[in-house]
């Protein structure tokens, strides 16, 4: 029997509202979950008893510095890394440029990097603006329209031993498939090139071990695991300890911190701590069912992956069903991996179109409605733009967390048959 995670509902606050009479539905979850309560009640805690910056002698700032190391542990734990190889920032965007900036002092005219037209732009614009800097050459992976993949054999054809830097999305936020990572990073290091991964849409509901994966650097974004609007990149300890750091004079050389500029959100830190403890509580009743899978792990890594593995499981079944539901509706164009033998392929964010309506108004009757979800490109720029869908208003999102429920989908299957 599959994973029943609806009883978790209850941990968000924000699920009971409800708009013109009607339950709020969030199938925006793509760009943004909703928070548990553990999450607001850690900032609370903070803000009204922590206030302080780090380092001090005294009680506050002690209390300050304890929700860092405690954050950086528990994220560590999550990804599968060190905390010291932990460095946050003010979302995923912003510490993605900081990084390009770093590596591309490193770079020559005639040395290449490898992007794709499938990732969202925040991991394809910082790599762009410097290669441009450095006279770098760019090439573009692209993908099968028919099902939204990466064509492998264009990142063949374009390694080289001149390949500096390989950047590439673990899962699509806006068709939800599931790229094949761990190959791209053997290749990208087999020519000498390191691999940036962006997770921020796979942290979400797959689990992850960045030291299993191999690539050098990982980011994601804890707004979109339940938290607070803070950004996490994991990065090999010999990468951040040899890599120019732009930082003021007074910011310490010790990691993490030489990477984190300026003074953190902290009570988004303490927010993070308020994620996973909801992730714990989740994964602590399913760690016997994945005992299997969580190998040698052990103590906040081990429930933490139990969590995932239960999330995972519960919205495989969840975006089936959605998937299955618009495939019944006339009219309905979908994109991306849609057989349910390949299901295992992607995550639960789906795009689709309406025949005789533009995405926009399929979103706004939507939201009408009291149904949240995305329409446009959501910075999925080029993907929209290969798919001659730009001019066109893009495509409906939708994205499912593991608080959605199958009422949930099949209320907006029924205001989309009405339409």
């Amino acid at each position: 029997m599959t994973v029943d995670l609806a009883p978790f509902r209850s941990h968000f606050p924000s699920l009971s509202q409800t708009h013109a009479g009607k339950p709020l539905v969030f199938f925006d979850n793509p760009g943004g979950t909703q928070v548990p309560q553990q999450v607001i009640g850690q900032m609370t805690d903070y803000l009204r008893r922590s206030v302080a910056n780090t380092h001090g002698a005294f009680l506050t700032s002690q209390r300050t510095d304890a929700v860092i190391d405690e954050c950086h542990a528990g994220l560590a734990a999550l990804l599968g890394g060190d905390p010291d190889e932990i460095v946050l920032g003010a979302n995923m965007t912003s510490l993605t440029f900081a990084l390009s900036r770093s590596l591309a002092r490193e770079w020559q005219a005639g040395d290449e990097i490898i992007l794709t037209t499938l990732d969202h732009d925040a991991n394809v614009t910082p790599w762009l603006l410097a290669a441009e800097e450095r006279g770098v050459t760019v090439h573009f992976v692209d993908f099968n329209p028919d099902d939204c993949t990466l064509l492998m054999s264009d990142f063949e054809r374009y390694l080289s031993p001149r390949t500096k830097l390989v950047a590439v999305g673990w899962a699509s936020n806006a068709f939800g498939t599931i790229n094949d990572v761990q190959t791209i990073v053997q290749q990208a290091h087999a020519v000498g090139a390191l691999c940036f991964v962006d997770a921020v849409q796979s942290v979400p509901h797959l689990p992850c071990d960045v030291k299993a994966l191999d690539a050098d650097f990982v980011a994601c974004s804890a707004y979109k695991f339940f938290g607070p609007h803070v950004g996490v990149l994991w990065a090999k300890r010999e990468h951040l300890e040899r890599l120019f750091a732009y930082k003021v004079r007074p910011a310490p050389e010790t990691l993490p911190s030489r990477w984190e500029t300026g003074t953190q959100n902290f009570e988004g830190q303490a927010g993070i701590n308020g994620a996973l403890e909801y992730l714990g509580g989740l994964g602590v009743g399913y760690m016997e069912r994945y005992d299997a899978q969580l190998g040698e792990s052990f103590g906040q890594r081990a429930v933490l992956l139990a969590a995932m593995h239960a999330i995972a499981e519960a919205e495989q079944s969840l975006g089936q069903y959605l998937i299955q539901g618009l495939q019944t509706l006339k009219g309905v164009q979908l994109y991306g991996i849609v057989q349910p033998e390949r299901g295992h392929l992607r995550v639960p964010t789906v795009a689709f179109r309406l025949a005789g309506f533009t995405p926009q108004a399929i979103a706004q009757t939507l939201g009408n409605e009291g149904i949240c979800v995305w329409d446009g490109h959501y910075y999925a720029l080029r993907a929209v733009e290969r798919l001659k869908l730009l001019d066109q208003g893009g495509m409906v999102r939708v994205g499912l967390a593991h608080y959605n429920t199958r009422a949930e989908i099949d209320r907006m299957l029924t205001v989309l048959e009405a339409m």
